[in-house]
């Protein structure tokens, strides 16, 4: 096995007693039959064999392997192994071995790529948020020594190779990747590029497509026929001039006409029962994603969605709204203070909770406008970072397509970046310019970490994005909304 991470989990250990927060409150941890027999047999004949077994219960639900067993917790959403001085009961007396694997690994997130392990960082930790968001060089990836991998046979497959969707995702994420590091186009049209970008590949590259295969006919993308799997950029029918003018015609920016021939001439209804034809429609396909990412590496381009978005006029509020929303249904449902009084003072900032979110943003637009002023290379930092690790945390092939993937990264980015914008430190920073970088900083650790616990990887917070988003076309439109509010 070989393992590799961005540098700032390379550098990673747990703070413990001395971190702002603990992992050991307001999660479901579950137990592995495994570990759960292990532990039991560890404690066997002690002091903690009886609260071991009152403390560890069966998965209410019926589960069984990974999930057997759920890990009690106090009435303040602590674990119930949590000691006084904030560390793990367990571990402190038998060791890493007995630990739950979400125990274990956490905040490290595995994916294996083929033979490669891959370990990205949960900003749901403080110190990974820190090492994350601070150092330039944080996400420069690199080898890490396979122990530092822990627990390697827990990390998702998420690149089998063995259908198309998963065989390419690792040049469709490569792409991904470097257009993002492309500091010297503004952050907003580089998010906006990867949206088109997406909306572009989505025709024919998808889950389950077979436009890539030798053989047989292409299983259409839902809600496509066919025939529209199998067209041109050109042949889809161009979307509608209104509100949303800067999406244009799903063709590349900046492609000319005779390149559009060319494709239009390369992707006619081919015979499957001819195998050199059915080859040929592959090596198009596999031709056709290749001069799709390099289009999205053209200057050319990159100035042209600038420009598109530049123009495109749209009010903040909906975006304003979306974001105050989204925090709004987490405060229901989490008991943590410290991210409650954090909601509050946000909440407060924007004007309370009877606010107009136009209002609201007025003050949002004013205030990002400011931190631009005093702290701009610093935010892009912050954002960049988050987005660079979300790409590696968060394969996009867990997603219904690449589109879906993209939208919920700009989704969690404009809930962020509401949440930095509104944080008391912030705000007094902007009336009081001297202020310390450090201050601006621990803000945004606190903000980012507080999200990403308590909001990204909620499933209430899930479904909303996913009925937020539709399908498609308008998964575009309603992706340029969010990405105006960047």
């Amino acid at each position: 096995m070989t393992a590799s991470a961005p540098r700032y989990m390379a550098r990673f250990r747990c703070i413990a007693e001395a971190c702002e927060d603990t992992c050991c409150a307001g999660l479901t941890v579950p137990i592995s039959e495994s570990r759960w027999s292990l532990l039991r047999q560890k404690v066997a004949g002690g002091p903690d064999e009886a609260r071991v077994s009152a403390l560890i219960t069966p998965n209410p639900d019926g589960a069984t392997g990974q999930q057997a067993g759920i890990l009690g917790k106090r009435a303040d959403g602590h674990c119930a192994f949590l000691d006084e001085a904030k560390l793990c009961s367990l571990q402190r007396r038998y060791g890493e071995a007995v630990l739950p694997d979400g125990c274990s690994v956490f905040p490290r997130v595995l994916t294996r790529w083929g033979a490669q392990v891959e370990m990205a960082g949960s900003l749901a930790c403080p110190e990974t948020a820190r090492l994350c968001l601070l150092a330039e060089d944080a996400l420069v990836r690199e080898p890490v020594p396979e122990e530092q991998a822990l627990r390697p046979q827990v990390a998702r497959q998420v690149a089998a190779g063995d259908d198309a969707w998963t065989a390419h995702a690792d040049t469709v994420r490569e792409a991904m990747l470097r257009l993002l590091a492309r500091r010297e186009v503004p952050f907003a049209v580089r998010l906006f590029a990867l949206g088109r970008m997406a909306l572009d590949l989505g025709d024919f590259y998808f889950p389950g497509t077979t436009a890539f295969a030798p053989t047989g006919e292409a299983s259409p993308h839902p809600g496509t026929s066919g025939v529209e799997e199998a067209a041109a950029p050109e042949t889809r029918e161009p979307m509608a001039d209104s509100a949303l003018d800067a999406r244009g015609a799903s063709r590349h920016p900046g492609a000319s006409e005779d390149v559009d021939a060319s494709a239009s001439e390369t992707w006619e209804p081919m015979v499957d029962s001819a195998p050199d034809a059915s080859d040929a429609r592959a090596e198009a396909a596999g031709e056709r994603l290749a001069s799709i990412l390099r289009e999205y590496e053209s200057t050319d381009t990159l100035a042209s969605l600038h420009a598109q978005l530049e123009a495109l006029e749209l009010p903040g509020g909906p975006w304003a709204g979306i974001c105050g929303a989204v925090l709004r249904s987490r405060e229901a449902a989490v008991s943590s203070p410290r991210f409650l009084s954090l909601m509050h003072d946000v909440r407060a900032s924007y004007g309370g909770a009877d606010t107009h979110p136009d209002e609201a943003w007025q003050l949002h637009a004013t205030r990002r406008s400011a931190l631009e002023s005093l702290h701009g290379e610093r935010v892009h930092q912050y954002f960049l970072h988050h987005a660079l690790n979300h790409v590696l945390r968060h394969p996009f092939t867990e997603a219904a397509s690449l589109l879906n993937a993209m939208f919920l990264l700009v989704l969690r980015a404009s809930v962020v970046r509401w949440v930095l914008l509104g944080h008391p430190a912030v705000v007094a920073l902007l009336d009081t310019p001297g202020t310390p970088l450090a201050t601006l900083d621990a803000a945004a650790v606190e903000a980012f970490q507080g999200v990403a616990k308590h909001v990204e990887q909620a499933p209430s917070f899930l479904e909303f994005a996913k009925g937020l988003a539709g399908e498609g076309p308008e998964t575009f439109a309603r992706l340029l909304i969010l990405v105006k509010g960047l």
